[in-house]
């Protein structure tokens, strides 16, 4: 973390090994403090998200790894908990975790996962976290909880992981971004061409009023802004203000949009996403981006 911002990439968990780990040891030696894999176990090209999560903090040193975001419909949490623990434990306190209520409920579904409207996604989501934090805690009492979609009857807490994992969110709707506010550690943005870059203020406005009403700081809320795109060697044309048009600039244009966002939005991390993943793009992402984004937001 630097002076309280941090950095990353994400990257989609292709059956390209080699390149897999290439991407995650150049954002590790490049100084980024995060790497996010896509969950979309419903791909049949695509490897496991956590097994190349575990592949790629065996491969770092210092870097962090979270899903972005755990597909929950296909991940029950109780066991979740424990994937999420054992992975920050093996690798020294080097996980987090990000948790997506359900996107593409057709590919889901034929996965055997009953579908699930908008609110009863919202229910199901409070209680895995209720769940997960349980599970992580301290102690050996058994566990009991009586939810709607996930409940506990009596199972033992543990192992407790490295550190204290948080749990973000990668939510968009008004009730899924107030729960967010109100008890998860943060907000993953979703890309803009899921929720266009105009929204995001008033997303973020909803979240720091439901964690005020929830007798919460709203700093305490992690903001993550993930951005599509590429870091070109010509001056782009930035369309950064509304729809979801990729950000194809400079490392400057890149760095004055990020600043932006952390000045006139309360993200403090920052996601990149690179069209065409390369260890050339993530380490100008690294060497170049994130250090201007400092130094201006410093400014």
């Amino acid at each position: 973390m630097r002076d309280g911002l941090s950095f990353g990439v994400s990257i989609a968990p292709s059956t390209d090994v080699a390149s897999n780990r290439a991407l995650a040891v150049a954002a590790d030696e490049g100084g980024l403090d995060l790497i996010g894999i896509q969950d979309h176990p419903y791909v049949s090209d695509f490897l496991d998200t956590f097994v190349v999560a575990g592949d790629l903090l065996a491969a770092t040193q210092n870097i962090s790894v979270f899903p972005d975001v755990a597909n929950l419909p296909l991940r029950p949490p109780a066991v979740l908990a424990k994937t999420a623990a054992a992975l920050d434990i093996v690798s020294g306190g080097r996980f987090e975790l990000a948790l997506g209520a359900g996107g593409y409920w057709d590919a889901i579904t034929r996965m055997g996962v009953p579908r699930r409207s908008p609110g009863e996604a919202n229910v199901a989501l409070r209680e895995a976290i209720a769940v997960l934090r349980a599970l992580w805690a301290q102690g050996s009492a058994p566990v009991r909880l009586n939810g709607e979609y996930y409940s506990i009857a009596g199972a033992r807490p543990g192992p407790v992981p490295a550190h204290p994992i948080e749990i973000w969110t990668g939510s968009q709707g008004p009730k899924a971004l107030a729960l967010t506010g109100a008890i998860a550690d943060g907000w993953a943005a979703p890309l803009a061409q899921y929720l266009a870059y105009e929204k995001w203020a008033e997303a973020n406005r909803i979240i720091d009023e439901a964690a005020a009403a929830a007798g919460r700081t709203p700093s305490e809320v992690r903001r993550i802004a993930q951005v599509v795109g590429t870091i070109t060697e010509t001056p782009g044309t930035l369309r950064v203000t509304n729809g979801a048009e990729p950000v194809r600039a400079t490392a400057g244009q890149w760095a004055e949009f990020l600043a932006r966002l952390g000045t006139e939005q309360p993200f403090t991390t920052f996601v990149f996403w690179p069209e065409r993943p390369s260890t050339d793009q993530v380490t100008a992402f690294a060497r170049e981006v994130a250090p201007e984004v400092v130094r201006l937001l410093q400014r």
